[in-house]
């Protein structure tokens, strides 16, 4: 079984204009929601593969509400802990003549440390191979609680990935998740130096796994591609030619598609192919639908050609 564990859900609410004009009314289509925050997503892209997920967040409110609507409605399996607080939401909007896209996002509200406690302490009641631990914390919570859930995975003989950023990746140094995903910004913040070169990611990486950091780093390049590396091995792949309309969601998209495959016993280098894909797919689709099945299989083939 798979948990995705989302600290900071929304709800992302979605809309078009023709011109985005400053001090004029504008004349937007109909709102669109969604569930949103890193885990979710990635159960929602899992979702896509056929591969069952259990979603874990906090929720509270009228929009925490709808959050776990949506998520039925949507035949996603979860688990809603109360947060006493409203949930977060954000909004997108797509400007119609330039297909330039807005991205507002807020913080929320600050969630009791002891909701998301309860919360972790609920992961052991599932019995997961895979725990997916992705996005951002809600304000208030302290740095260091990816590296509770990555010791309550050690705990259930579980391996946790961990997807965020800023001081919540840096306090994962010394926990020793299986697998984490900066992308060569972060990476190099990490590090604390300025930038790195290309061919020197893969000695970064390593640097970060004798940090202790995680056992296994997949760095994202973007429109590049990505490198895995673990002990053992190294690999990069180049992301595949196509027409990108948004990246909204490439990115959990492509956790989804390294969990899809790990599940399923694929080796690391087959892992990253179908983060490859599942992350190239999603940038093939407008506003935040993701990617479709087809598309990322028909990707993964071309990268095994």
């Amino acid at each position: 079984m798979i948990i995705t564990i989302t600290l900071n859900p929304c709800i992302d609410k979605s809309s078009v204009v023709p011109l985005m004009k400053p001090e004029s009314k504008l004349r937007c289509t109909d709102v669109v929601h969604e569930a949103g925050g890193g885990g979710i997503n990635v159960s929602k892209a899992l979702k896509k593969l056929d591969v069952p997920s259990v979603a874990l967040f906090p929720a509270g409110g009228h929009n925490g509400n709808m959050l776990c609507s949506l998520l039925k409605e949507s035949g996603i399996l979860f688990h809603a802990v109360d947060s006493k607080v409203e949930t977060r939401e954000n909004w997108i909007v797509l400007e119609e003549s330039t297909n330039h896209q807005f991205r507002f996002t807020f913080p929320g509200r600050e969630v009791i440390e002891q909701t998301i406690i309860t919360l972790v302490d609920h992961i052991r009641s599932f019995s997961p191979t895979y725990i997916v631990a992705s996005g951002s914390l809600p304000p208030g919570l302290p740095d260091y609680f990816y590296g509770l859930i990555v010791k309550t995975a050690a705990a259930v003989g579980a391996k946790c990935i961990v997807d965020t950023s800023g001081p919540a990746l840096q306090a994962l140094k010394g926990k020793k998740a299986y697998m984490i995903k900066p992308n060569i910004g972060e990476l190099c913040r990490m590090l604390n130096i300025e930038r790195l070169e290309k061919n020197e990611v893969d000695d970064a990486a390593k640097q970060i796994i004798r940090d202790g950091f995680a056992q296994v780093v997949v760095v994202s390049m973007g429109p590049d591609g990505a490198w895995l590396v673990s002990e053992e091995e190294q690999h990069f792949v180049s992301s595949p030619p196509v027409e990108k309309k948004s990246t909204v969601g490439a990115g959990d998209s492509m956790v989804a598609g390294i969990t899809y495959a790990l599940q399923k016993g694929a080796n690391l280098k087959e892992a990253l192919q179908w983060g490859i894909s599942c992350g190239s797919a999603a940038t093939m689709n407008p506003g935040t639908n993701l990617f479709k099945k087809e598309d990322a299989e028909k990707l993964f083939a071309y990268l095994n050609q």
